[in-house]
């Protein structure tokens, strides 16, 4: 997998240079992992439902083609594009998707952070009273909010044609977090959303794009 650190770079671009080499590549394309800090920026997927954006103030809204609602990019954020071939992998998505959230995992364990995953919400989150914590988190009782005590330190959403995965995965390091209050984060409702500074982490944007690129390679590595 070829790495690309490509800056801090606006949403738009990226998303269309995306879609141009997913269309383009063959069975003997090498798959890449684009590394790319955006500047502000809400982008809407495919199930987007505008009462989700709640008032963006300035801040640009872009559609897109990825899967699931809307979510912020800005700066501070490492985001994370892999664009790859899942049939050349003999995965399927919901096997990507895992070895996605994994990656995030892997990151956070690295800062001594423990990161979750919660059935039904993808993405990878941390418990707001202890993000240190090594405990599992409890199974939700029936009807009860199982995102409750929790904030989201990563996003996911991804698009695959053709067996060509893109999009990708977003993790927050350092960000201003307020434009998150703007928007119900991935459709959900007064979700909280944190980073790593937020939870006395300090790592500098390269230091987690490594962390993260590394991570991503070994779990896509056919």
């Amino acid at each position: 997998m070829q790495v690309l650190t490509l800056g801090r770079r606006p949403y738009d671009g990226i998303e269309s240079a995306m879609r141009d080499f997913s269309a383009a590549r063959t069975p003997d394309t090498e798959d890449q992992l684009w590394l790319v800090e955006h500047h502000p920026v809400f982008t809407q997927g495919l199930a987007g439902r505008p009462e989700h954006v709640l008032g963006a103030a300035g801040i640009p809204v872009v559609p897109t083609n990825r899967g699931g609602q809307v979510t912020y990019h800005g700066p501070g954020q490492v985001v994370a594009y892999p664009l790859v071939d899942l049939q050349r992998l003999g995965i399927y998505v919901k096997e990507y998707v895992f070895r996605l959230e994994a990656a995030v995992l892997n990151v956070l364990e690295s800062c001594g952070v423990t990161g979750h995953r919660v059935v039904g919400a993808p993405g990878i989150y941390v418990r707001l009273d202890d993000p240190f914590s090594h405990a599992r988190l409890p199974p939700a009782a029936p009807g009860a909010n199982a995102l409750a005590g929790l904030g989201k330190i990563a996003a996911l959403g991804i698009k695959v044609s053709r067996h060509q995965a893109y999009h990708g995965l977003a993790l927050n390091v350092a960000m201003d977090l307020e434009p998150f209050r703007r928007i119900n984060p991935c459709g959900y409702a007064g979700l909280a959303t944190v980073d790593l500074r937020s939870l006395g982490v300090e790592l500098a944007w390269d230091d987690a794009a490594e962390r993260l690129a590394q991570a991503l390679q070994r779990h896509l590595s056919s």
